[in-house]
C-alpha cells in the first residue's frame, strides 16, 4: 500500500479595522480574489471586537469629576487559506485594500 501524504500547510489571515464596514468590505473583495484562484478557503471568522477606553478630564485645572469617555473599537476577521500555492500568495500581496485596514499574513 502506498501512503498518500498530505500537506497540511495552511495560511491565515488577521484583518484589522476600526471600521466594521470597512472589514467587512476588505473581507468580501479577499474572498472573491481566492475563490477565482481555486482556493480552499475557512471563513471570515469573527473575533470578538477589542474596546479601548479612555477617561479625560473635561477642564485642565479645576471640576474633577466633569469627565469625558471615549472608546476605540477594533474589528477583527480571520480567514484560513488550506494549501495556498505561491500565485495565490503572490496575489495576496499585490491586493489594493483600504487606508483603515490593517492585514497579517501568517503561514500554519
Amino acid at each position: 500500500m502506498a501512503k498518500e501524504e498530505v500537506q497540511n500547510d495552511k495560511l491565515r489571515l488577521r484583518i484589522k479595522s476600526y471600521d466594521h464596514r470597512l472589514i467587512d468590505n476588505s473581507c468580501k473583495q479577499i474572498i472573491d480574489t481566492l475563490k477565482r484562484l481555486d482556493a480552499v478557503i475557512v471563513g471570515p471568522i469573527p473575533l470578538p471586537t477589542e474596546f479601548k477606553k479612555y477617561t479625560v478630564n473635561r477642564s485642565t485645572f479645576v471640576h474633577k469629576e466633569s469627565r469625558e469617555q471615549f472608546e476605540m473599537r477594533i474589528h477583527k476577521r480571520l480567514i484560513d487559506i488550506l494549501n495556498p500555492l505561491p500565485k495565490l500568495i503572490e496575489s495576496l500581496r499585490d491586493l489594493n485594500l483600504p487606508a483603515g485596514v490593517d492585514i497579517e499574513i501568517k503561514m500554519v
